[in-house]
């Protein structure tokens, strides 16, 4: 393993490589057995030709004087009597021993066969045909023989063979070592502007080749994933800020009362103090516990969400409520939704606070379809809020000046994590116009028919 290339590159331009030695390797030995095959073949039928008709001229008498030579000295023909002497040869052939010493026995008469001679670089190897005339004892045989080419004997071909195989198989290499390199390329530049990124600045993003690739959809699924982690850092830092910003008042109120308390007990009184201290204790928790609560919205995926009918949520939510207002529902059956049961009964907790704080003597929550989204409205008949101020309240601790602020109580976190639960789950939370009052409008996407999954159990009203 310490062997393999790190890089991705290196390591395909080397597989590639193997693998193109490999076939052309093997598309070479069998270029060299067909060449082989196919030059001795040629051969041995030239050679053919002259053995049987020197053979067919010594069995009828018909050949006189020396053999022919019809090839000028290509083909090698001798009759060769028993005991090796040479009573007759072409021209080339001449003064030579036997082309062979290999002797057709009386049954098989005609033996086709390649024979060597002498050693690297000098070898010499010759395609045979050896031809018994008769099957008499004392028959000649007639040999006709033909140099096989040089490049069969030392080697040549094999060489030509494997130096085409190792040229073949480089140029694959440096052509998938480019393309690959090519195909990288975005990849490394995406690697290079993460380093980048993880180093500096969040809000910067990798850059997205286009096309619908794998490498397009990685460029798209980081941008994604650092726009979530620029979030959560976000998130994370407006918690610190907030947490500094909001609870210094109370902790400075809770400490000045505690020092004058020590300072000066026998000007205070100690019930009333304590009595402070609590309240402030009270208000420092609920801000703590309301910041940890926007900090962990949307971190849990879709995982923890559930089939919930948001009809039989609110139902549940009212009927646990004691209100001073009178609160008037209207309900569409059946408006299933997914999402977190704790968070959406939290978000509308928040938003009947909410209209629990500034209704003069009515509330209505109504539920609906709408264009394939689950439309929940709280309506309350206060003054309303202005156009101007109508995503102010959706601000993290807003105090607005108006009769709308007249209320006490609360940490000015409800509304914004009213909101921000409405995005984690896709939805939208916004004030629309009512003639009377102030109307919350959530939408959140439905679930199409047949794929709840199974419905919920409603709430049990505590």
């Amino acid at each position: 393993m310490r062997m393999r290339p790190r890089s991705i590159r290196a390591r395909d331009t080397l597989v590639a490589a193997v693998i193109a030695a490999l076939v052309f390797g093997a598309t070479a030995a069998g270029v060299d057995i067909a060449v082989r095959a196919e030059v001795r073949a040629d051969h041995l039928r030239q050679t053919q030709v002259d053995a049987r008709r020197v053979s067919g001229a010594v069995r009828d008498g018909s050949l006189e004087g020396a053999i022919p030579d019809l090839t000028r000295g290509r083909i090698l023909a001798q009759v060769v009597e028993p005991g090796g002497r040479v009573t007759n040869a072409t021209a080339a052939a001449s003064g030579r021993p036997p082309v062979s010493r290999l002797w057709p026995s009386s049954n098989l008469r005609v033996r086709d066969f390649t024979e060597c001679h002498g050693s690297w670089p000098d070898r010499e190897c010759f395609v045979v045909e050896a031809i018994r005339v008769s099957t008499a004892a004392d028959s000649v045989v007639v040999y006709a023989s033909e140099r096989l080419p040089s490049y069969l004997v030392n080697g040549l071909l094999e060489a030509v063979l494997a130096a085409g195989v190792l040229l073949l198989a480089g140029t694959v290499a440096s052509i998938t070592w480019r393309v690959v390199g090519r195909t990288l390329g975005p990849v490394e530049a995406i690697r290079a502007q993460l380093a980048e990124i993880s180093a500096t600045d969040l809000s910067r993003r990798v850059p997205e080749p286009p096309g619908e690739d794998e490498i397009a959809q990685l460029a798209r699924t980081a941008n994604a994933t650092l726009d979530r982690l620029e979030r959560a850092v976000g998130r994370q830092r407006q918690f610190a800020s907030d947490a500094s910003h909001e609870l210094r008042s109370p902790l400075a109120g809770l400490r000045a009362n505690l020092e004058d308390a020590t300072a000066h007990p026998e000007d205070n009184d100690l019930r009333e103090v304590i009595r402070s201290a609590l309240h402030d204790t009270d208000r420092l928790e609920s801000i703590v516990t309301d910041l940890l609560l926007l900090a962990r919205i949307g971190t849990g995926g879709t995982a923890v969400q559930e089939p919930i009918d948001l009809s039989e949520l609110a139902a549940a939510e009212i009927r646990r409520r004691a209100s001073a207002r009178e609160i008037a529902t209207e309900f569409a059956p059946a408006t299933m939704i997914r999402g977190v049961r704790m968070q959406l009964v939290r978000l509308l907790g928040n938003l009947l606070d909410n209209a629990d704080r500034y209704a003069d003597s009515s509330i209505t929550v109504e539920v609906a379809g709408e264009d394939g989204l689950a439309l929940l409205t709280v309506t309350d008949d206060g003054v309303g809020i202005a156009p101007a101020d109508r995503e102010r309240v959706f601000e993290r601790f807003t105090r607005l000046d108006s009769a709308r602020s007249r209320a006490a109580g609360g940490t000015g976190l409800g509304l914004a994590i009213a909101r921000e639960i409405a995005r984690a789950h896709g939805g939208t939370l916004r004030v629309e116009d009512h003639p009377s009052g102030a109307r919350f409008a959530l939408r959140l996407p439905l679930v199409p028919p047949g794929r709840e999954k199974g419905r919920p159990k409603p709430d049990s009203p505590s």
